[in-house]
């Protein structure tokens, strides 16, 4: 039961070339950040990264990038990064775009069992009628593959378009406590998209920044059990670039 392992190069061990691979986060906020700079060391390449966005130029998910490890991105948001955006329209990069709560949902669908599920979002855009451009010619001048049409039904008087759930090889994720089990407790904003991909991947690899013994978690409190988790570690260390210290003067008595 013990799942402890000493770093994060020992987490990704078997993180191989063309994994599927779900990282958590938001922007820049709660990502895994050690796993992210192993898997970068390690120069695994050719992958998909499902994830909500594709961090900046040259932090979170954005250094893989960088790198050329990263075939294809299944994203929501893609700004901020001048690189995601030089590959796309290069013909560098293969990228899937989806609303932001249609890909929560895509993802929390494949970590319940759900195949499918029908939304509203969407309904009469691109999304749902197809031709969203996923992979530009090397010259940027022509697109050589979009997206697919989707059915769409009309549910109760509204019309809405079939979504297919997200599964992946691997769940890379980052949580504020764990204990020697696997047991996980996520804090604030970092407690994004990081407790779904636990659920939805074969293989969760989560870093920590407080590692406890078994027992010292409040159950109530546990957001992800321990039997989602296959390997956990205490992260080194943690720059947390989104956090801003922001002062004012004191008042003069």
């Amino acid at each position: 039961m013990d799942k402890v392992v000493a770093n994060a190069m020992e987490a990704i061990r078997d993180v191989k070339d063309g994994a599927v691979i779900m990282a958590g986060g938001f922007g820049l906020g709660g990502n895994p950040e050690n796993l992210i700079a192993a898997i970068r060391e390690k120069g695994t390449k050719d992958l998909t990264i499902i994830s909500n966005n594709c961090g900046t130029t040259d932090k979170g998910l954005g250094v893989l990038l960088n790198n050329k490890q990263v075939r294809k991105m299944v994203s929501s948001y893609v700004g901020e990064n001048k690189e995601f955006e030089r590959q796309f329209l290069n013909g560098e990069l293969e990228v899937e775009l989806n609303p932001q709560g249609t890909l929560a949902e895509r993802i929390r669908a494949g970590g319940a069992g759900i195949p499918a599920f029908f939304t509203p979002t969407g309904y009469g855009t691109w999304i749902a009628d197809g031709g969203v451009p996923q992979f530009y010619s090397k010259d940027g001048k022509s697109v050589l593959k979009k997206s697919d049409k989707k059915e769409t039904r009309e549910i109760d008087g509204k019309w809405c378009v079939l979504e297919k759930a997200l599964t992946a090889d691997f769940a890379i994720v980052r949580a504020w406590k764990g204990d020697r089990h696997g047991n996980l407790v996520f804090r604030k904003t970092a407690r994004n998209f990081n407790p779904m991909m636990c659920t939805a991947a074969k293989v969760t690899l989560a870093e920590v920044e407080i590692l406890v013994d078994v027992g010292e978690l409040d159950p109530d409190q546990v957001h992800v059990p321990g039997i989602y988790v296959k390997r956990i570690f205490k992260g080194p260390k943690y720059e947390k670039p989104i956090e801003q210290r922001t002062t004012r003067p004191r008042p003069h008595a």
